[in-house]
């Protein structure tokens, strides 16, 4: 535990460094992401039902709010 302390103190004055790794988390998540997407979120595609609509719905919502704040759009939009 004391050595994530001390990469985050020595990342607190290299803005680079701190973007570059934060940078990899996103790619990590984008990448598990993918993998659960390939895989229905895992859930069998004949068993599909309402709650899991409403699952992916919230999803789909989350993202959109991710996407419409880097992209500039919908509520965003400049």
């Amino acid at each position: 535990m004391k050595r994530r302390t001390n990469r985050k103190a020595s990342q607190k004055h290299d803005p680079l460094a701190t973007f570059i790794a934060l940078k990899m988390e996103i790619d990590e998540q984008l990448a598990r992401l993918t993998q659960a997407s390939d895989d229905h979120f895992h859930k069998d595609p004949d068993r599909i039902n309402w709650p899991d609509v409403g699952d992916i719905e919230h999803y789909n919502a989350q993202l959109k709010e991710l996407t419409d704040q880097i992209f500039k759009e919908g509520e965003y939009a400049e």
